[in-house]
């Protein structure tokens, strides 16, 4: 079976320009690769200078899957996705494709390639608790959750409603702690040789300061103001993805435009480091500096060593 690859990191470590550069160095020595995103932003139309999306030029004539398949109104899940990129996977392999899952959604990748069964879903349930949300806000309900399972608490960001209400929801269903139910990291789904880019943590910081300002000079705000019409403010994921909330925020006049980019900057930064903390469990995952001058050679023979086995 053709062999399956990964690049993972945390958000600014480019890993979009490592996928591409593997899948053209697999091409020229005579095979095929294509990409699979898994970023789950990048799942939606019209989300493109906030999730740093490549445009068709910038993907340099390699094909890409598995981006612009949700409208912003629609809810992203990682239990949604796996079985959709699973077939990507299979699919491209039958055909002597190499696949690379490239992206830095944690649950997402994790959920792919471990063997990993979603936890059953109760639609009644989780409107009650998202009224809930919205009546007494993350604070209320994140405290009930660090009493119901303290295990999942401590793997949650206390801002994060969506995730909090998802971690009710499968409390209340199983009676169990909802860490319990994470992808286990030493079952493999199937056999992946996984990259991992990152950098001394000041140089990433600075990098995502400068991504932050950079989104608003490309024309983020154009971009928000373009998809309120779609239904960005009521999109359960795409209203509080980073940088389109604050945003959003900027465009009712909550929020000056420094402020708004100010604390875009601040939570991708609290973001990356809490995708580090994720990935750092996985030990599949071969780093490398994206600083480092040999970074491309070096991680082109470790994939040319693993398709070559």
């Amino acid at each position: 079976m053709t062999k399956l690859l990964a690049v993972v990191g945390p958000t600014g470590s480019g890993k979009s320009d490592m996928g591409i550069q593997i899948a053209k160095r697999i091409e020229s020595l005579g095979g095929r690769a294509q990409i699979i995103n898994c970023d789950s932003m990048q799942f939606y139309r019209g989300m493109d200078i906030g999730t740093a999306k490549l445009s068709i030029d910038e993907r340099q004539g390699v094909q890409h899957h598995l981006f612009d398949w949700l409208d912003v109104i629609e809810e992203s899940t990682a239990a949604e996705y796996q079985p959709r990129a699973r077939a990507k996977i299979l699919e491209l392999q039958s055909k002597a494709i190499v696949p690379i899952l490239v992206g830095g959604s944690m649950l997402y990748i994790a959920a792919v390639l471990n063997e990993f069964e979603f936890a059953a879903r109760d639609e009644t349930l989780r409107a009650q608790l998202e009224t809930e949300l919205l009546q007494v806000g993350e604070s209320e309900l994140y405290r009930r959750l660090a009493t119901l399972a303290p295990d999942t608490a401590s793997r949650i960001d206390p801002k994060n409603g969506r995730r909090i209400v998802r971690a009710l929801e499968v409390v209340t269903i199983t009676g169990e702690d909802f860490a319990a139910k994470l992808p286990d990291l030493n079952q493999s789904w199937q056999p992946v040789l996984e990259i991992g880019l990152n950098s001394e943590r000041s140089h990433l910081v600075e990098r995502l300061n400068l991504r932050a300002k950079r989104m608003w000079d490309q024309g983020l705000l154009d971009e928000v103001q373009g998809l309120i019409p779609a239904g960005i403010r009521v999109g359960k994921t795409s209203s509080h993805a980073i940088g389109y909330a604050q945003a959003l925020a900027q465009l009712d006049g909550v929020m000056s435009e420094a402020d708004a980019i100010e604390e875009t900057a601040r939570l991708t930064s609290r973001y990356a480091r809490r995708q580090m903390s994720w990935f750092r469990r996985d030990e599949r995952i071969n780093w490398f500096d994206y600083q480092s001058a040999s970074l491309m050679q070096d991680a082109f023979g470790l994939v040319e060593g693993y398709l070559n086995t």
